[in-house]
């Protein structure tokens, strides 16, 4: 990194964290806004549910297949120019989403939205580094992890409150004062520096990884409309493959690679991957699965909406300082595990709650949900690092980073398309039911009942709960063995590993 010619204050660095939070505060609510706004937007700008389905896993995909590339650019040209470019993109990108009137263009501008994102996040967080040390590093990146919780605990029920007052618009809009304010301050308080040893993208890396991704998520989002056994769906998933195993030959022949795949020799930092990922399908996708049901199909408002998903996320707000707590007497192995397994129960007990239930029935499942999740989430962006040696840390960060968030990316598909596959299985056959099913998806009941004739809405209700039940007790069953999973590899010596 470059050197300092002085020392930032105290007030000085409390500025430049407010920055790179404030930053960090729009990604989660740029991502479950749209979630809440998504039966309103289906009504204004129409598209199919495949186009729908975009408006979440573009943003996501965009995001998590270019955040190492993101970091590589802040390493090489400056992580304040990274990050105030970042800001700037994603502040001219919520404008445009606004003034669309087409959802193909919508799509396109949240993928855009997305990449603009990885840009300001991978800025921020590399320019924060070179602020803080030992205990005040740890306590300022702990600080990033509290303002997502923030987002991702209050984006519904703001969002949900624009929505219903303002349209959804509003719900895109409000991203851009947080933004401005960040940019001001990344202008004025932020400082500029490179790493001097950096040598350049690894740009076929960079590449190969980025069309891997955006290949299996379009062959898994196109599966439920033209079938899996489509031959475009299978040469999508299978170049998909072959491009994985492209990128993995170029990293291991790159001179500086964008993915050091020697740290996969460390049978604890693989746990921490798989700990990485599993928030995306038992929590993540909650994000943007229940708006749609609540507002899509049970006929919820907005704001209704927002205020249960509190009972969701509000947990990320007190529960990570109890998991630190915690850590004096229990591992972080045993903490995470058992976090995803109370969430499991969590996702049990939802899938028994059915359309048209009270709601009080259905708030303790979501905070179990949210409860258990929170545990892990406190403690997995410590563990990224603490499990490989030292000098690897940057890498190992960045790697978390992706897998988090590519992660979730390709949960949000993988879910989307097993819904739809319910839903076709319980409507039965006919010669509609599968345009009906991607239209049930993605919350549009009266277009299926439109396309299901006689079928009284009650019918539909009650399949809608069952394949919806079957989803949640798929993604419980899949976080039991994710957690035991992280208890086992956890727990093996790396040394021990890496010389068998």
């Amino acid at each position: 990194m470059t050197a300092h010619t002085h020392p930032h204050g105290t007030a000085e660095k409390l500025m430049i964290l407010t920055a790179v939070c404030l930053a960090a505060l729009a990604m989660p609510v740029s991502f479950t806004g749209p979630a809440v706004a998504l039966p309103a937007i289906a009504r204004a700008l129409g598209g199919s549910p495949v186009e729908l389905n975009w408006v979440t896993n573009g943003f996501m995909l965009a995001f998590g297949s270019s955040l190492m590339a993101a970091g590589a650019l802040a390493d090489n040209y400056g992580r304040k120019r990274v990050f105030l470019t970042g800001l700037a993109l994603f502040a001219v990108f919520s404008l445009a989403l606004s003034l669309v009137t087409s959802l193909v263009w919508f799509d396109i501008m949240r993928a855009a939205q997305g990449l603009s994102s990885a840009l300001a996040f991978s800025g921020g967080m590399a320019a924060l580094a070179q602020e803080f040390d030992g205990q005040e590093r740890t306590r300022a990146f702990s600080m990033i992890g509290i303002t997502f919780g923030i987002g991702l605990s209050f984006g519904p029920i703001l969002s949900g409150t624009l929505i219903s007052h303002f349209g959804w618009q509003a719900a895109i809009l409000v991203t851009l004062p947080i933004t401005l304010v960040a940019f001001g301050l990344g202008v004025f308080r932020l400082r500029e520096s490179r790493d001097p040893g950096a040598r350049g993208i690894d740009w076929p890396g960079a590449i190969s990884f980025t069309l891997a991704l955006t290949l299996l998520t379009c062959g898994i989002l196109q599966a439920p409309d033209i079938g899996w056994g489509h031959p475009l769906v299978i040469g999508m998933l299978a170049a998909a493959l072959i491009v994985f195993g492209l990128f993995a030959i170029i990293e291991q022949r790159a001179a500086r690679p964008m993915l050091d795949l020697s740290l996969f020799r460390y049978p604890r930092f693989v746990g921490v991957q798989i700990l990485a990922a599993a928030p995306a399908y038992s929590f993540v996708v909650l994000l943007i699965l229940l708006p749609i049901r609540y507002i899509g199909v049970e006929g919820f408002s907005e704001v209704q909406t927002g205020q249960m998903m509190i009972a969701l996320s509000g947990p990320l707000l007190i529960v990570p300082f109890l998991a630190a707590l915690l850590t004096r007497w229990f591992s972080a192995a045993i903490l995470c595990s058992a976090g995803l397994l109370l969430s499991a129960g969590g996702l049990f007990w939802l899938s028994r709650c059915m359309p048209g239930q009270p709601v009080e029935l259905t708030l303790p499942a979501l905070v179990l949900i949210g409860f258990g999740i929170s545990l892990p989430w406190g403690l997995m962006d410590g563990l990224a690092v603490s499990v490989v040696p030292k000098e690897r840390a940057g890498m190992a960060t960045g790697i978390f980073s992706t897998t988090r968030i590519a992660g979730e990316g390709i949960a949000l598909a993988i879910v989307s398309a097993l819904l739809t596959a319910l839903l076709n299985w319980k409507l039965g056959t006919g010669p509609d039911v599968a345009q009906a099913a991607q239209a049930l998806a993605t919350g549009n009941i009266a277009s299926a009942m439109g396309l299901l004739g006689p079928v009284s809405p009650q019918a539909i209700l009650q399949t809608y709960g069952e394949a919806f039940g079957q989803l949640l007790q798929i993604l419980a069953q899949i976080t039991v063995v994710t957690a035991l999973a992280i208890f086992i590899v956890m727990r093996i010596p790396d040394k021990a590993a890496i010389a068998a």
